[in-house]
């Protein structure tokens, strides 16, 4: 508790003392700094770069501080590489940083030796991000810092930076810094990226460059390479407007030529590890003012195939070109920059950038049991190693825990042994947060207080060890009682002043596992008497409870007002006259009311035993759900075999008609967005917005209708199941329609948020190519990944928007609908992130080029296409 307080102070203290400092282009007041081995309670203001540092005391207990002798460092060393912090125990070490979850951040950890140790031996260690491996920390040279970066969005309002002794030297770190970048950059389809190079080319001053010329405290390197020639200008690149990206004016006003203006610009790449992906980012800006009969435009090759093209940089505008999928290279890989027919001038660069993807599927320990731990350890001021995530990865599971793992859902705490840990005071109420525990021994500590009642509810525990404390009182009596039943070990001995009841006499127990019961005759009668009372005011309320459930059990359809009489149907339909559509419910009819409303009637097939289930369930629901997003029941007929359905009237049909006939589409890039968000936004009010929520289960274009102005509405709820309160999923058959059903939910039986997530994912992919889920060869997903190879968008989105679409925001579209439908359920979205992602990156980018008359292919908006790069790798020129 201690140290969570002062980590809230430091945090707060550097924010409020972060505004207080002028700082160029962009403040830091989300920049976390850490320098690691500072004193407690010390901070300071970076010469150098006005990042101001604090002290690592409030984001770690455990490691010994050490400064660095004058000696082992050099004149350009930093500040926050004076001193480090290392850990010559325990196998892991972990950093607990607060962050903002969903928030992608640039992580750096920082490395200097300086023989801190004096051994002058140099140390070989592992750095971890949360369960996951990271990277190996391999110190070659005492006197030069190491330093590590990964791009990675925390699901978590936290993230554990942690190292691991892997028997080659103790593991020390010098500083770690965290710095929020925009989340519509360096996306990955999975992991998380590595830095493994980022470089300035060209640069005049040959001076590092980063905070306060580059915002976001990228740290860029100064290259130069024999066969090319440095370019420069005084201008400002970028001075009116930014992309994304936001490559500093300081690298972009600098770039290489080819000194031959006849040569390509070739960068070869020396991957080691053909098996890793990475991904990469060409920073481009012309800085040289072309005359009338100038021209610079040319093409890039990745090992001999086309990557992207043609190139055209803007005058002082940045534009950048990389990587929407991972590059699998081989050994020698080479990017080559080629003018194409046309173009006087030879190609340039002004900055590259190269990931490494970092493979995250390690799942963290679930967030509720997470959470429960860390205020236990805080509460009971626990000294033990417990570092980083409790249960994983699970070779570093917390001393004393053990937990489940099925590597679909988060590993949960099974088992908790804090026997002589030195606990004192009340039994801790955060225990009954482990909903999965099954063995709890607390014995041989000084706990005071009565058994709290609390661990009567945690049904799962099997194993319960009090023994050897100071606790008072009685045992509560369902836990008493799930003892005597052989449904719980107890074990209480060694608690003098504990019984289990309240007149029991105080003696000393002999029995260490069995709870011995003594108590007076009188006692016992009085116990006997007062379980008689109970019993029968349980079975009275329960007879009135039968009796209201029966009186309440013949019309589970309460709203008289929106019962329609068959005959009533007949004239509203003039006899079913004219057909909307079928499916296997039944028939759907249009129908006009008494006040001139139209209406859509759905009337059950008389053979659809199925249809009588869906139909009862549809009616329970729509009875009780309201959005704007969701088809409004009108009303109902429930007149023996005739059953129907009255709904609002959709004008425009389901939204298939308008996919896959071409001749009625005439959808365009933003109506279809809109109407990606309007269904979306229908799908998350049922997740969200509804107590206790509901999962669709059968989300498909079909089921999307369109009204007269193109607004989505979400229909057919027959299928629809509502989840319990806490509940994390529903075993049930299998329903859905092929194409859309979730393929986790085909193999486990298990209904989850996610299952509509996927099924909303195949929706979106038709919405954006025009293509139905299944075709005679393929899935639609298979398809558009194999598309995607190509790097080419308009060869993925739907031929009939004749390419009118803003290139970011279609991308922006295909990687949400790629994630949502992840074969894994733990990697795709939430519905309300889709929501977020369709509206701000998707259908706000594809209005602002409306409204400012852009095409498509601006050099104002960063470019996307598909590659793949690797760590272990050299980037040179050739």
């Amino acid at each position: 508790m201690k140290n969570e307080t002062l980590q809230n102070f430091l945090v707060g203290f550097l924010l409020i003392l972060a505004v207080a400092v002028l700082v160029h282009a962009q403040d830091q007041t989300r920049f976390i700094s850490i320098d690691c081995g500072l004193p407690a309670n010390s901070f300071y203001t970076d010469e150098t770069t006005t990042l101001n540092y604090v002290s690592d005391t409030a984001f770690i207990d455990t490691g010994v501080i050490t400064n660095l002798s004058l000696g082992s460092t050099s004149n350009t060393t930093s500040r926050q590489q004076l001193s480090v912090r290392n850990f010559p125990e325990g196998d892991r070490n972990c950093y607990n940083i607060k962050i903002v979850n969903g928030t992608k951040y640039l992580i750096r950890a920082i490395f200097l030796y300086g023989n801190y140790d004096g051994f002058n031996k140099l140390p070989e260690f592992d750095l971890h991000l949360g369960p996951n491996k990271w990277d190996k920390v391999k110190i070659l040279n005492s006197t030069s810092p190491v330093i590590k970066e990964i791009i990675y969005t925390p699901e978590l309002n936290y993230v554990h930076v942690c190292l691991v002794n892997t028997g080659f030297g103790s593991p020390f770190i010098s500083a770690l810094e965290l710095r929020p970048l925009k989340n519509t950059t360096y996306i990955a389809q999975s992991g998380a990226l590595a830095k493994f190079a980022r470089l300035d080319f060209g640069s005049l001053t040959n001076r590092t460059v980063r905070y306060p010329d580059d915002v976001y405290d990228r740290i860029w390197t100064p290259n130069h390479f024999q066969k090319w020639k440095d370019l420069g200008t005084s201008k400002t690149v970028d001075a009116d407007d930014h992309i994304d990206f936001q490559p500093p004016s300081a690298v972009m006003m600098t770039a290489s030529t080819p000194k031959n203006i006849s040569e390509n610009l070739d960068l070869f790449l020396n991957n080691e590890d053909a098996s890793k992906q990475f991904y990469v980012y060409m920073h481009f800006a012309e800085i040289v003012k072309l005359r009338a009969n100038q021209s610079r435009q040319f093409n890039i090759s990745f090992n001999g195939t086309l990557w992207f093209g043609r190139v055209v940089p803007g005058y002082l505008i940045s534009n950048t070109v990389y990587s929407q999928f991972p590059i699998k290279g081989v050994k020698d890989d080479i990017f080559s920059l080629f003018k194409v027919r046309g173009s006087t001038l030879p190609p340039l660069i002004n900055a590259i950038e190269a990931y490494v993807v970092v493979d995250l599927s390690q799942l963290q320990s679930d967030q509720e049991d997470v959470d429960a731990i860390m205020k236990i350890k805080s509460d009971y001021r626990i000294i033990k190693n417990w570092q980083g995530d409790p249960c994983a990865p699970q070779h570093y599971a917390w001393q004393g825990l053990n937990c489940s793992y099925n590597g679909i859902d988060p590993p949960k705490i099974t088992s908790l042994n804090l026997s002589s840990s030195g606990l004192s005071g009340e039994v801790n109420f955060y225990m009954a947060n482990l909903k999965t525990l099954e063995s709890l021994d607390l014995s041989n500590n000084s706990l005071s207080g009565s058994v709290p009642d609390f661990l009567s509810k945690m049904t799962s525990l099997k194993v319960l060890n009090l023994a050897g404390n100071n606790l008072t009182g009685t045992i509560p009596t369902d836990l008493f009682e799930r003892s005597q039943k052989g449904l719980l070990l107890l074990s209480v001995d060694g608690n003098p002043e504990l019984c289990p009841s309240l007149s029991c006499k105080k003696k000393k127990k002999k029995n260490s596992i069995v709870v011995p019961v003594v108590a007076s005759i009188a006692a016992f009668l009085i116990l006997v008497a007062a379980l008689a009372v109970i019993l029968r005011f349980l079975l009275v309320r329960s007879k009135g409870e039968t009796k209201i459930r029966h009186e309440t059990k013949d019309d589970p359809m309460e709203l008289k007002k929106t019962q329609f009489k068959y005959s009533e149907i007949l004239r509203i339909t003039n006899n079913f006259e004219k057909i909307l559509g079928k499916g296997g419910f039944g028939t759907v009819y249009y129908g006009i009311l008494d006040d001139d409303t139209q209406v859509a009637v759905k009337i059950l097939s008389p053979s659809s035993v199925q249809g009588q289930k869906e139909f009862q369930a549809e009616v329970k629901l729509l009875l009780r759900v309201h959005h704007r997003n969701l088809t409004a029941l009108v009303g109902y007929c429930n007149e023996g075999t005739n059953m129907g359905l009255i709904y609002e009237y959709m004008a425009n049909g389901n939204l298939t008609d308008y996919l896959k006939n071409s001749n009625v589409s005439g959808l365009s890039w933003e109506t279809r967005l809109r109407i990606a968000v309007e269904a979306a936004q229908g799908l998350e009010y049922m997740h969200n917005g509804c107590k206790p929520q509901i999962v669709h289960r059968d989300v498909k274009a079909t089921n999307i209708l369109l009204n007269d102005t193109f607004q989505a509405k979400l229909a057919d709820f027959g299928l629809s199941r509502v989840f319990v309160d806490g509940g994390t999923h529903i075993t049930t058959v299998v329903a859905g329609t092929p194409g859309y059903l979730d393929p986790e939910y085909y193999v486990t039986n298990w209904l989850t948020e996610k299952s509509d997530v996927f099924s909303f994912g195949v929706v979106l992919l038709e919405i954006i190519t025009g293509k139905a889920a299944i075709s005679k060869t393929s899935h639609i997903s298979q398809w558009v990944s194999s598309m995607l190879e190509t790097g080419d968008i308009h060869r993925v989105a739907d031929s009939s928007l004749n390419g009118e679409f803003e290139v970011n925001s279609a991308w922006k579209a295909v990687e949400l609908a790629m994630a949502c439908v992840a074969t894994t359920s733990t990697r795709r979205p939430t519905m309300s992130q889709v929501v977020v992602e369709l509206n701000e990156y998707c259908l706000k980018i594809e209005m602002a080029r409306k409204r400012q008359g852009h095409i498509a292919q601006s050099y104002h908006s960063t470019e996307f296409m598909n590659v793949n790069v690797d760590s272990e790798l050299s980037l040179v020129a050739r």
